[in-house]
């Protein structure tokens, strides 16, 4: 049995707790909130010892694990501390706000056999993981050109005081919402070779950006767009498309079906020539706690089979993250701001 802890119970470590509090090897024994409010309801309905300091939780409770919630700004001194108490950590995206307190924390691994994970679960849902495959099984032959889009009605009116609203604090479009984006073109295309053309743009938010539109170019003639924008009405919640054309063929997907066109059948037969459609239902396996998307619960469960197998995890691992980091800093550097 794993003992594990969570640091900030706000929607997201709420969320993960749920999921991995019904995992038959996993107990939590303590939870760390800034709340007064969220501490006193848990002390009162669990039986789980509380917080207020994280460190102190680190050096009173044994643990083997820690998922890790807070906002982006308090990442990198709660995942160092808990390294330095030799846990395993899961932690929410973005990794970190600043480059060099990426490479610190991942240079403190060394030598340590620790599992480390960043909360890119979209990597986690079946279809994604199947655009993953096509890619690599060169199903549309060699890509030239992708689109990523990304939309959701997360501001909506002026934000109001809190840390998605502070650009210090790890807030903003960029951080926050097209992290998971960018996330996947790195996943699936590689750490692109120029950044041009991108805008940071102003819709109700005013410290921070409220959609990012850039141009990603790559060493061998691939090149795409990232267009992201989280005040969108039309959208109940956030919804991903990506398109990507090959010399082959094309295939489009979103987190429930892709549909993919090829100039003729597959070489394994598995896909006929013009368009083809596979739904989530069609290969998705069930998992064994629902919460939000199947994808939630893989990314929990692969952390913790990586703990036990004693493997470190080559999946959103820490080095993983930071690449995507690297990118958002490019697309800051490269950027324009507009504000309306």
């Amino acid at each position: 049995m794993l003992k594990g802890a969570v640091v900030g119970f706000g929607r997201m470590g709420l969320t993960h707790f749920s999921i991995l509090n019904n995992h038959p090897q996993v107990q939590f024994v303590a939870v760390c909130d800034s709340s007064a409010f969220v501490l006193k309801n848990i002390s009162r309905y669990m039986n789980i010892e509380t917080f207020s300091d994280y460190q102190k939780m680190f050096d009173e409770v044994d643990l083997d694990f820690v998922i890790i919630a807070t906002p982006p700004a308090a990442h990198a001194p709660t995942v160092k501390d808990a390294i330095r108490h030799n846990l395993h950590v899961f932690v929410e995206k973005p990794f970190v706000l600043d480059l060099q307190q990426g490479h610190e924390i991942v240079s403190m691994l060394n030598g340590k056999n620790l599992v480390n994970q960043v909360g890119y679960v979209i990597r986690f849902n079946e279809v994604f993981i199947e655009v993953k495959r096509l890619l690599e099984t060169n199903t549309i032959g060699e890509p030239f050109s992708f689109k990523m889009e990304m939309y959701g009605p997360t501001v909506l009116k002026k934000a109001k005081n809190g840390w998605r609203s502070r650009k210090s604090e790890g807030g903003g479009c960029l951080y926050d919402f097209s992290s998971h984006s960018i996330d996947l073109i790195n996943y699936f295309f590689g750490h692109p070779e120029q950044i041009v053309g991108t805008v940071l743009k102003n819709i109700y938010s005013e410290d921070v950006e409220d959609a990012v539109y850039s141009t990603f170019l790559y060493k061998n003639n691939l090149s795409g767009h990232l267009l992201v924008n989280w005040s969108d009405p039309s959208y109940r919640k956030p919804g991903y498309r990506l398109e990507v054309l090959g010399r082959e063929g094309k295939v489009i997907a979103d987190l429930h079906a892709y549909k993919l066109f090829l100039k003729g059948d597959s070489a394994d037969g598995e896909f006929t020539k013009g368009w083809n459609t596979r739904y989530i239902t069609d290969f998705a396996e069930p998992v064994r706690f629902y919460v939000r998307g199947n994808e939630f619960t893989r990314q929990l469960d692969y952390f913790i089979d990586c703990i036990f197998r004693k493997a470190s995890g080559d999946m959103c691992s820490f080095t993983d993250a930071l690449v995507t980091d690297s990118t958002i800093e490019s697309l800051i550097k490269n950027s324009t701001e507009r504000k309306n």
